[in-house]
């Protein structure tokens, strides 16, 4: 079954921000990566603790994708942010988040 992957109006904002070659690596993976089984955790893909951002992220290099899964009435992931990892910290538009 693939799932319909929807962009949210602030993560298509973080994708914009990124330069051209982030966005194309965001763009081609996502369709790759989570079309077909995105909630199968991987070693690029995982489900997080209870955060105000998203359950899941996706790993691109120092890119993160966080999104979230509907099954019904038709399956969709929606990716709720895209931010950058500087070390332990998470850069999503601008601005430091705790995860």
């Amino acid at each position: 079954m693939a799932y319909y992957i929807r962009y949210s109006s602030a993560a298509e904002a973080h994708v914009r921000a990124l330069s051209a070659r982030d966005r194309a690596a965001v763009a081609d993976r996502v369709e790759q990566q989570l079309a077909h089984q995105p909630t199968t955790e991987t070693r690029n893909r995982k489900r997080m603790r209870p955060n105000p951002v998203a359950p899941w992220e996706f790993r691109i290099g120092d890119l993160r994708v966080y999104y979230q899964v509907t099954d019904s009435p038709e399956p969709i992931v929606d990716v709720l942010a895209v931010g950058q990892k500087a070390g332990n910290r998470v850069i999503i538009g601008g601005e430091e988040v705790d995860l």
